[in-house]
């Protein structure tokens, strides 16, 4: 009898709440590609959701995590201090701004719990603001404030009270114009201050500068900045989630540099460390320095050997990396934009840097899940990870690392042009 796989073992193993997107198991992993447990190579273009940024093992990454091993594996952020943790908060309020400070955590949903925390703790109101479509993480509090799809829900109600939920720019998908959208938005803010909560009892807004799960959003300019405005004018304080978008994946080290808005509060995590366990909060000094001593805490936040990692990432970031997603991104992009030209399947093909998203929809203009299904399925066959998104999973998503190339992108597109020819063809066949 043959040995189990990694998949079938896992089957007596674990749960099936940890939804996976493939099946592999996979023993290797370098630069933009990872090895399954057959030796065979796929291109990965998941980067483990937004994670690896600077790719699958990167050398220099690696050697500051081993330097550091050497020395500190822990000591626990509230006993003692070391140089990593101090370093890796210098060069993000370096790059942030020195009005800031920082707290680290584990996990963007840890970074999400501290933001909230935060925001009723100084401001001494109740209420939160969420938007829908949104994803903020799975803890019970992060979950109330996840809008983009029921199933995180059920059975956890009732949550985190007093939060509210307005509506996100999508214009594509509404039919308005950009300008029409953006005051529909707008207005469902204002139907929450006069029907539902006033705005002197919201603590906070919490909202992706892009939205991820939800499909890879790109609001326009002006609805961030008149949110920025609309907080400013009550007292709200505005936090935004970049645990996918930072980090240089849309070109910009974080994505509210996109924007020309800048948050009181951030959520970072995903790829702070390129793969190890780290996470941040990042405020307003006015902010932290309100927060009381104990008022919040945890074990393994800012972990010495996560923070070095963080380190080297962040020198990365700034050595090339991020001026690598633009340039890269937009030749992929562009080849996107010409594929949707070609084919009345495609919606929108939207994104900034190496956070693109292509959307589809079937002959009737509804969103095709099952077309993204057959075209992820396809691709993972060829030797490509894809990953979807959408509240009707109806979004293909593109985050490959960030080190990608561009021959790396000719063959990507390659196998994403050919399993979707094959994903029609299987349509056809089924009708």
């Amino acid at each position: 009898m043959p040995e189990k796989s990694m998949y079938e073992k896992s089957l007596d193993l674990f749960p099936p709440i940890a939804l996976r997107a493939t099946q592999l198991g996979v023993v290797k992993g370098e630069g933009a590609y990872v090895w399954d447990e057959n030796g065979k190579k796929y291109l990965d273009f998941a980067s483990g959701v937004a994670v690896v940024n600077c790719g699958h093992n990167h050398p220099y990454v690696v050697q500051k995590a081993k330097e550091q091993m050497d020395q500190l594996i822990h000591g626990g952020h509230n006993v003692v201090y070391y140089p990593s943790y101090i370093k890796l908060a210098e060069k993000i309020l370096g790059h942030v701004g020195s009005d800031y400070k920082i707290y680290f955590s584990n996990s963007g949903a840890e970074a999400n719990e501290a933001a909230i925390k935060l925001a009723k703790q100084v401001t001494h109101r109740p209420g939160i603001i969420t938007f829908k479509h949104s994803f903020h993480g799975r803890t019970l509090a992060t979950t109330t404030l996840t809008a983009s799809n029921a199933k995180y829900r059920r059975n956890y109600e009732g949550l985190l009270p007093s939060v509210y939920y307005a509506d996100y720019p999508y214009a594509t998908r509404s039919g308005l114009t950009e300008e029409q959208e953006v005051a529909r938005c707008l207005n469902s803010l204002k139907e929450i201050f006069h029907d539902l909560i006033e705005p002197e009892q919201v603590a906070c807004m919490i909202m992706e500068p892009i939205q991820g799960e939800g499909g890879y959003i790109v609001p326009p300019k002006s609805f961030l900045q008149a949110i920025r405005k609309i907080c400013d004018e009550h007292g709200i304080l505005l936090v935004f989630d970049e645990v996918q978008t930072g980090f240089g994946r849309t070109g910009k080290i974080f994505a509210y540099e996109n924007f020309d808005v800048k948050p009181d509060i951030m959520s970072l995590a995903k790829a702070i460390a390129n793969g190890f366990p780290l996470s941040a909060l990042v405020a307003k000094r006015e902010l932290m320095d309100q927060w009381p001593a104990g008022t919040h805490g945890g074990t393994f936040g800012g972990n010495p050997v996560a923070c070095a990692a963080g380190v080297a990432v962040f020198e990365l970031l700034e050595g090339g990396l991020v001026d690598n997603a633009v340039e890269v991104g937009s030749y992929f992009k562009g080849k996107l934009l010409e594929f949707a030209k070609q084919h009345d399947e495609v919606l929108e093909v939207r994104g900034l840097g190496l956070m693109i998203g292509i959307e589809f929809v079937d002959h009737d203009g509804k969103p095709d899940g099952d077309l993204v299904a057959a075209i992820r399925a396809n691709a993972l066959k060829k030797g490509l990870i894809l990953l979807n998104c959408g509240v009707d999973h109806n979004v293909i998503r593109f985050i490959p690392p960030l080190i990608v190339t561009k021959e790396q992108i000719d063959d990507a597109f390659a196998i994403f042009s050919e399993s979707f020819e094959a994903a029609l063809a299987e349509a056809a066949q089924k009708n």
